[in-house]
């Protein structure tokens, strides 16, 4: 089924959801409404726009030690009060946090912090291997933003598939999480080490 800009643009206002958010929903569920809204909410995605704006001044440091004590990671997470910080969900949410750091090694929370000189390299080297497959000029653009949204999605912690559920990414994950709890979550930061890393 073809998925218009309307459909999505009705299903946000309905869900207060992304629109990439509505747009997957709606193809995973034939363009109908309904079925779309439930899979949002299933998801948390819903709910969890709606509280995105609230401050989160609260949370914990969770940590996980891999391997013999080779790998380890401390990752910050915040919520609204210390309530919810103190739930076992929040605290597993967290400590699977710790672990899938521990597994995926990203390199940023978001896009916007990873450091612009590694994504000017990595287009000149997608740039240069279009060339070399003669690829037309026209289209070498389009290809090297679809290999650089590939490439954050490998390194950058919120855009990566959860280890555990592949099926998801770790922000469908934090978005199911800030649903079933009811407060906003923010993963602040967080540090891998890693022995000869």
């Amino acid at each position: 089924m073809n998925i218009t800009a309307k459909m999505v643009k009705e299903l946000r206002e309905a869900s207060n959801a992304g629109m990439m958010d509505c747009k997957k929903a709606l193809a995973e569920c034939d363009g109908d409404m309904d079925l779309a809204m439930d899979y949002l909410r299933k998801k948390g995605i819903a709910s969890a726009a709606k509280k995105e704006g609230r401050a989160t001044s609260q949370g914990i440091i969770g940590s996980y030690i891999h391997m013999g004590g080779k790998v380890g990671v401390l990752v910050e997470v915040a919520c609204e009060t210390d309530f919810v910080a103190r739930t076992d969900d929040f605290q597993d949410f967290v400590h699977n946090l710790a672990m899938h750091i521990a597994a995926a090694s990203p390199v940023a929370v978001v896009r916007e912090e990873v450091d612009p000189t590694i994504i000017e390299k990595e287009k000149e080297i997608y740039r240069e291997q279009m060339k070399n497959e003669g690829k037309p000029d026209n289209i070498i653009d389009k290809i090297v933003e679809g290999k650089v949204d590939k490439y954050y999605s490998e390194i950058v912690l919120l855009e990566q598939k959860y280890v555990k559920d592949p099926d998801m990414t770790i922000e469908d994950y934090l978005k199911s999480i800030i649903g079933k709890l009811g407060e906003n979550m923010q993963v602040k930061r967080f540090a891998r080490f890693q022995i000869g890393g």
